[in-house]
């Protein structure tokens, strides 16, 4: 059913190999999370029927718990280090904005890449609970990772994010068979700035993209008078250690955070395996272009759970 991490690791972490790259290692790293050993144990994260259809119906679902207390900490910690702009590691980063808002009133932190350089955070990919559940969103697939994000909203001064598409940014990949997962760590609120979402949406088609962190209703432009008429936002808020699943169709967004605590969150992206380079351009800075047509794996695409009667097999390089 699964990829387990393998023994020699423990040697290997024993050893204390000076490893600053972790998108060399595709598995765990530390006691974080605890990797299932039988078929019977993964039976604990599996999501329901109902949440599934819930999915398929409206394009997103919400309240899946991710983590619990001592996870929310540590990676909390980990992401007050990582957000330092000194820090020496930065530069395996795939992109650092200390402010992406187009506000220069407000603030909007983004990064992609945190799981080459935070233990936490690259642990994370392998938590049996997404891992499980991102498979039965994608049909039952084996999952790839494609890549995560970090967004952080200050206090009082916490930025937007514009309406968009998720796979609008990544057309560059085919087919379309993707999913996205954004987990809070701290209690998100409308007051906040909590996600919103345009139930059924994903049904839409591709639109044309805005500005991640520009006119929050700058989507408006692209869509038709009936979407407009269908435009009817639903907020969702959700307690921290929880998820939101959603499909890369799904038209969503946040507003500011006026609120006096921080709306921290980490974002990981996966695609079912089999999901190809549909560019000769790199699909993310810094990394190996790959060849229109070609298979994405290898060193920045690990998979991360595979399904029953999956005859896909792992690249290890």
């Amino acid at each position: 059913m699964s990829i387990k991490p393998p023994k020699f690791y423990i040697y290997i972490k024993k050893m204390e190999i000076d490893v600053h790259d972790l998108s060399h290692i595709h598995h765990l790293i530390d006691d974080l999370f605890s990797w299932p050993e039988s078929p019977g144990e993964w039976e604990q994260y599996r999501l329901t029927g109902d949440q599934v259809d819930f999915f398929r119906e409206n394009g997103y679902l919400a309240g899946v718990k991710m983590l619990d207390e001592r996870q929310i900490e540590a990676i909390k910690k980990e992401l007050g280090e990582l957000m330092n702009p000194g820090n020496e590691l930065n530069p395996l980063f795939y992109e650092f904005h200390t402010n992406e808002s187009a506000d220069e009133n407000t603030i909007l932190f983004h990064a992609l890449g945190a799981w080459r350089i935070g233990t936490a955070l690259h642990d994370v990919l392998w938590n049996p609970r997404f891992v499980m559940a991102s498979s039965q969103l994608l049909g039952n697939a084996s999952v790839r990772f494609w890549h995560d994000q970090l967004f952080c909203k200050p206090p009082k001064k916490g930025g937007v994010v514009a309406w968009h598409q998720d796979y609008s940014y990544w057309t560059r990949t085919k087919p379309l068979a993707h999913l996205t997962c954004w987990c809070g760590l701290d209690d998100s609120t409308v007051e906040n700035g909590c996600l919103r979402y345009v139930p059924g949406s994903h049904r839409w088609g591709l639109l044309d993209k805005p500005q991640l962190a520009g006119d929050l209703m700058g989507i408006m432009d692209f869509l038709t008078p009936e979407q407009q008429t269908e435009f009817h936002p639903v907020p969702v808020e959700t307690k921290a250690g929880e998820a939101i699943f959603h499909h890369p169709l799904m038209l969503h967004g946040s507003g500011e955070n006026k609120s006096s605590q921080p709306r921290r969150a980490f974002v990981i992206n996966v695609f079912a395996d089999g999901v190809y380079a549909d560019s000769t351009e790199a699909l993310l800075t810094g990394v190996p272009p790959f060849k229109k047509g070609e298979k994405i794996t290898g060193q920045f695409f690990p998979l991360l759970f595979k399904a029953d009667g999956d005859p896909m097999t792992e690249s290890r390089n």
